[in-house]
């Protein structure tokens, strides 16, 4: 080329990528980034607030400490009917009710001792349905069994050395249970209890 246009000398014009383009490019990426950090620490607030997630957490829970399968706790060993020897005393104004209770509950089983009217220290002195007396180790057998037979008694235990119980019968004394709610409560009483759950 000749002329105003004719180049000169050993150096060339190089072709360059304008710098803007580039400023542009990192400007994109750095933006990219502000708002993945920023997203992510949004969610992280997010979990502390509302307790992180809880399908995760019960998962864990699950893995840590499984549910625990029912298993039967021990059936309570009671004693048979035809194993307690039951005195009946007639506490109330009402004549041959101790005989008539008697001969109920040896239907039912029992085993039936002395029947006559009360001692002085319970005659008419029963408001209740009855009392039931017997030694300390009768609390839980023997008196839990007769419970089924005549609800609403009073318990109380003396000195005495035998397996007999007595029965006082009270003034609120109608009649005892029917045969089936006897039957009932006894088949509460010697179900299996459930197993305690899992203290996780």
């Amino acid at each position: 080329m000749g002329g105003k246009y004719r180049i000169t000398g050993d150096a060339y014009p190089r072709m360059r990528r304008p710098r803007h383009r580039r400023r542009l490019v990192l400007a994109g990426i750095g933006a990219v980034v502000a708002l993945g950090l920023a997203g992510w620490g949004t969610l992280q607030l997010i979990d502390v607030f509302t307790g992180g997630d809880k399908s995760a957490r019960a998962a864990a829970h699950e893995r840590n400490c499984p549910t625990p399968k029912p298993s039967a706790a021990p059936v309570k060993a009671l004693p048979k009917p035809a194993a307690i020897k039951v005195n009946v005393y007639n506490a109330t104004t009402r004549s041959g009710l101790a005989k008539s209770a008697a001969e109920e509950l040896k239907k039912r089983g029992f085993t039936i001792g002395e029947v006559a009217n009360a001692s002085k220290e319970y005659d008419k002195k029963v408001p209740g349905a009855g009392v039931l007396l017997g030694a300390p180790s009768a609390t839980n057998s023997s008196f839990t069994v007769l419970d089924t037979q005549l609800a609403g008694t009073v318990h109380k235990t003396d000195t005495r050395k035998t397996a007999e119980v007595d029965l006082i019968l009270g003034a609120k004394f109608k009649a005892f249970s029917t045969p089936q709610e006897a039957t009932a409560a006894m088949a509460a009483l010697t179900k299996p209890a459930p197993a305690p759950s899992s203290s996780c």
